[in-house]
């Protein structure tokens, strides 16, 4: 189908709301991860009834992308990242992503929304329980236990990345806070990183396979960039106690809609 067919199966009022979602979604990314299920779901409802799954995940990805590159570089020109935590995550991430998208197609989507709800419960109520968590960096590992860590939780989360995507920011913040001993605003910077990597990895798999909407995706990825850039810029100034509370908040949100789904599904 022509790239401009795709745009025009869409009403000016649909188009306006995908690209407020895609505006919120690079803001709530940017500052804390978890923008996906925001934008994801506008798309769900949005496309046509005959787009593939692949079809939205991948112009998802591709709007995601951008914002995702513009709060990195905006990060990185303040904080600078640790090499021997970023490259093993960025480097697990991207095979993990691929991997992740390719096994997409054959996963049962209902199967996915229950399971990222109870992690989000979990790393919620965790973050909750442990006030103190992340507002310091103290990083608890060194040499090669900080390598296998990082790599570790970069080719975990890109994995689910790939295969779905909505709150990967926020997965990969919190495993580098509780298990890297990360503050929560360092962590927001090798998080960008890696989930920029995720999102070109899957982005890549859903290209090769036909299966994204470059111009509904290059609209939203304008949106998606402005709300990332203004979100990495607030992080910056507020700190890792806002990243903190604005976690939280998120978490709450994401998981309430999760479960709303939830049990639209199973009744």
């Amino acid at each position: 189908m022509p790239l401009l067919d795709q745009l025009l199966q869409l009403s000016a009022l649909t188009l306006v709301l995908l690209i407020g979602a895609a505006f919120v979604a690079g803001w709530v990314d940017a500052v804390v991860g978890g923008g996906g299920l925001i934008q994801l779901p506008a798309l769900l409802t949005s496309l046509p009834a005959d787009a593939s799954t692949g079809e939205v995940l991948g112009t998802n990805k591709l709007a995601s992308a951008a914002g995702t590159a513009v709060s990195s570089w905006t990060y990185v020109r303040r904080i600078m990242p640790v090499a021997a935590t970023v490259a093993p995550l960025v480097l697990c991430a991207l095979a993990g992503s691929a991997a992740g998208a390719g096994l997409a197609s054959f996963l049962p989507r209902p199967w996915l929304s229950p399971i990222v709800l109870v992690a989000l419960l979990a790393v919620g109520a965790y973050t909750l329980l442990r006030p103190a968590m992340g507002l310091v960096h103290a990083p608890r590992h060194q040499g090669r236990a900080h390598v296998l860590r990082a790599g570790g939780i970069g080719g975990a989360v890109g994995l689910y990345d790939g295969i779905l995507g909505p709150g990967t920011g926020s997965f990969f913040i919190i495993a580098m806070v509780a298990v890297l001993g990360y503050g929560f605003l360092e962590a927001s910077v090798h998080a960008k990183l890696a989930n920029l990597t995720t999102n070109i990895g899957a982005l890549l798999v859903f290209g090769m396979q036909g299966e994204v909407w470059w111009v509904l995706g290059a609209v939203m990825a304008v949106a998606n960039l402005l709300g990332g850039y203004l979100g990495a810029r607030l992080a910056l100034k507020l700190g890792s106690r806002f990243v903190r509370w604005v976690f939280l908040v998120v978490t709450g949100a994401l998981a309430l809609r999760l479960a709303a789904d939830s049990v639209t599904l199973f009744t």
